[in-house]
């Protein structure tokens, strides 16, 4: 019999028949279409066969008209299946609950473990998690992945150098690496300080050497500023790694240009949120059906695994939140211009000096607006400092 499983769906019966009619009937079956397959013959008078289900009905009655006896002995297909299942709904409720309960609390956050941080650095990073909402018991796909916490307490504690986020089954564990910790103090060879480029002295700090300079002299690069060798002429002298500061006045030149009417992007408050639910590389959605209507937007994704207990499910939750930009004009005025553009030359001079660097004084060289844009030249006084270590190659002998 072709077709086995659509058999099985509807559902096929094994029939015994018994008498002295059995050729005849089986010939009664085929002419009525009466489906028969597998027949085995037990002995003279008796034979087994398989028919669908439906056609149970239609046997017995022609069975009767031909003297055989008959006799059901196994049923199987989907519609016991589904009788018996049926029959022990209460067990499978109970299991498939049981299986729910468990997926689900595989998905809670059960643990927050922070290493690395200060009390009162934990303390902070946990009030930042709660408001982030990861707290214990809540689901982790409706928080924040990994990345997106370890973003947002970066940006938000100022304590942090460097967090690292990772969730492990049911628990975050967080690394945590602080500011202003300690350094180990660097043993430093016998070295000189040198000019790193040409400035006018204005301020000089030295822990150890023999200064070479002094205040307002005009240094070069590459010219020596303190030495590492100590000890008057004549006299046994020694070797050490020159420590200090030497401040000088620096100079800078920056051209920048800045667009009078520029455009940039907003969000207007509109947003479509849509969710789905990814096996391998199917993507199927389960909420936020219909497409959003914006013309401009910006899209986040953020993609939580699933677990059942410890183990990591071959699925995962995304929820995608589309949000609408609009384009936006900005005009200055050619003040308003001119003051953008000096506060961007600063932050360009910035970016080539230490830190620690100071702008004394700035002078605009040369200023014209021209093409829709202002054009500065500006010069600029630092007050940087400008010494740097060179090792001292040569030897002392007595």
């Amino acid at each position: 019999m072709k077709n086995q499983w659509i058999i099985f769906l509807y559902g096929r019966v094994t029939v015994k028949i018994s008498g002295r009619g059995i050729e005849r009937l089986l010939n009664v079956l085929t002419r009525n279409g009466i489906d028969i397959w597998n027949v085995k013959r037990h002995g003279a008078d008796t034979i087994t066969l398989k028919i669908k289900l439906a056609d149970v009905m239609k046997i017995r009655h022609l069975a009767r008209k031909s003297g055989c006896r008959i006799s059901f002995l196994e049923r199987s297909g989907a519609p016991f299946l589904l009788k018996r299942m049926v029959k022990n709904s209460g067990f499978l409720i109970g299991a498939a609950m049981f299986i729910v309960i468990v997926f689900l609390l595989s998905n809670v956050i059960w643990g927050i473990e922070i290493k690395g941080a200060k009390p009162a650095t934990e303390y902070q990073i946990r009030q930042e998690l709660d408001k982030m909402g990861v707290k214990i018991g809540k689901f982790q796909f409706s928080v924040d992945n990994a990345e997106g916490i370890q973003r947002k307490l970066s940006n938000n504690v100022n304590q942090l150098t460097w967090v690292g986020v990772e969730l492990k089954g049911t628990t975050y564990h967080l690394q945590v690496v602080e500011k202003n910790e300690p350094k180990q103090p660097k043993k430093l060879k016998p070295r000189n300080l040198v000019a790193k480029k040409k400035a006018v002295i204005v301020r000089m700090d030295i822990d150890d050497g023999q200064k070479k300079v002094d205040v307002h002299d005009y240094v070069e690069p590459g010219q020596l500023l303190v030495s590492g060798e100590i000890g008057q002429e004549g006299e046994e002298t020694k070797l050490v790694a020159a420590k200090g500061e030497v401040w000088g006045e620096t100079w800078y030149k920056s051209h920048v240009e800045l667009p009078i009417k520029t455009t940039f992007h907003s969000y207007n408050g509109k947003e479509k949120r849509k969710y789905y639910i990814l096996i391998g590389g199917l993507k199927i959605p389960v909420w936020g059906f219909g497409k959003h209507g914006f013309k401009e937007y910006k899209t986040e994704k953020n993609v939580h695994k699933l677990h059942f207990l410890k183990w990591e499910l071959p699925l995962s939750y995304m929820d995608k939140t589309i949000r609408e930009q609009e384009a936006l004009i900005r005009t200055y005025t050619n003040k308003e211009a001119e003051k953008k553009a000096l506060e961007l030359a600063k932050k360009n001079i910035k970016k080539l000096v230490a830190e620690d660097a100071i702008i004394k004084d700035e002078k605009i060289l040369h200023k014209v607006i021209k093409n829709g844009k202002v054009i500065l030249d500006i010069h600029f006084k630092m007050i940087e400092n400008i010494a740097v270590g060179k090792p001292i190659t040569k030897e002392i002998h007595e």
